[in-house]
């Protein structure tokens, strides 16, 4: 990315769930196999969140309900507010859920147009967003091998990350790095 004009940036949905996340342990061969109980349901909280590829600053939202054109509409909003602080183009890599296109936000999609932009991925190719990554170490670094009790504890953790990230950082320039 060498046009200083431009701004890229990768955003996409994420659920973090309750029942729990891999967990590897040490157990004696004397003792009968422990029995690692999960939390008993499919309870999740979901976010939105973007990552710009240049220097690794990051926004999120936490979605409350459902992902859907209303609410993505709103985090595109946020997104380009942040954008137009910096006075570059944004063009936003996203891929291809239905809400993405809706015909609620194209107006105003069609209106912002020259300062900010959807570049969407190919169909069945989610892995090319660099943000999955962010996911994966969100997971790998706040969620695994832990228990949580109670889903406001997975949001506390998660959100106290995501809070360190919020500026500019070398963790996610380097690891959302395109070349």
């Amino acid at each position: 990315m060498t046009d200083d004009t431009v701004d890229l940036w990768a955003l996409d949905e994420v659920h973090f769930q309750q029942y729990g996340a891999s967990c590897r342990m040490g157990v004696p061969p004397e003792t009968k196999d422990p029995v690692l109980r999960h939390f008993p349901g499919r309870r999740s909280v979901g976010y939105f969140g973007a990552v710009r590829l240049r220097d690794g600053a990051f926004h999120f939202r936490r979605e409350r309900e459902q992902f859907n054109a209303v609410t993505f509409h709103e985090f595109m909003k946020q997104i380009q507010s942040v954008c137009s602080a910096s006075g570059r183009r944004a063009i936003v890599i996203i891929d291809n859920a239905k809400y993405h296109h809706a015909k609620l936000h194209a107006d105003w999609r069609a209106d912002h147009e020259s300062r900010f932009a959807l570049d969407f991925l190919p169909p069945y190719s989610p892995d090319l967003n660099p943000i999955e990554r962010v996911w994966k170490l969100t997971r790998r670094n706040c969620l695994h091998n832990r228990y949580f009790h109670d889903l406001k504890d997975i949001e506390k953790t998660v959100e106290e990350q995501f809070d360190l990230w919020r500026d500019s950082n070398d963790t996610l320039r380097r690891l959302c790095a395109i070349n």
